[in-house]
């Protein structure tokens, strides 16, 4: 998985954290649980602000 895919990586938090609601999360904390998933791959340098929202916002989609 890379940070683009963030569907991929949505669906993954969502199995993984199934109690956590996504709109409490801070950025820090949500840049590194991605980086910790499974099969993730990819530079921490190619995150931003606008690829965590939408990681943020797809997980909020999917958890609904």
């Amino acid at each position: 998985m890379k940070w683009t895919d963030s569907r991929e990586i949505a669906i993954a938090l969502a199995d993984r954290h199934p109690d956590v609601d996504p709109l409490t999360i801070s950025f820090p904390d949500l840049m590194a649980w991605v980086a910790a998933l499974e099969g993730f791959d990819d530079d921490p340098e190619h995150c931003g602000e606008k690829i965590l929202e939408a990681i943020q916002m797809t997980w909020i989609e999917e958890a609904g």
